[in-house]
């Protein structure tokens, strides 16, 4: 299956990996990866799991809980981002909620960019993104 899942509970290390990677191999400050935030919740699992397996690279990662899937997208700015979410729609013949954060134009840090995923999501999104 392409993409790399984790559990929900690791979704804030996983982004600050891919921070610290970023840094590393990338330091012209351009967007280096982007966070695309989708609401599956109205959607058959087994539909989903099939999308993901068409639809994601193996670089990508994902998390999610419930209907909600974060998708880590290394090497994609916000207009990759949307065409991923635009093929996850055709996929499934139907519009899907989603946000989209990328690193760093909308956050320098994983705090920046959990409170810009949460600004821009959907309360429930808000509630599911708790920081210490």
């Amino acid at each position: 299956m392409a993409g790399v899942h984790f559990s929900f509970d690791n979704f804030k290390q996983l982004v600050e990996l891919n921070i610290g990677i970023a840094d590393r191999l990338d330091e012209n400050r351009a967007e280096r990866f982007t966070i695309l935030y989708c609401d599956f919740s109205s959607i058959e699992s087994e539909v989903v799991n099939s999308s993901l397996a068409t639809v994601l690279r193996t670089s990508d990662s994902v998390v999610n809980k419930d209907g909600d899937y974060y998708f880590v997208l290394p090497y994609t700015d916000q207009y990759g981002a949307v065409s991923v979410r635009e093929i996850f729609e055709e996929f499934f013949d139907t519009s899907v909620a989603s946000t989209t954060v990328s690193y760093p134009a909308d956050g320098e840090n994983v705090e920046e960019l959990l409170e810009s995923l949460k600004e821009n999501g959907k309360n429930r999104l808000k509630k599911d993104l708790q920081l210490p």
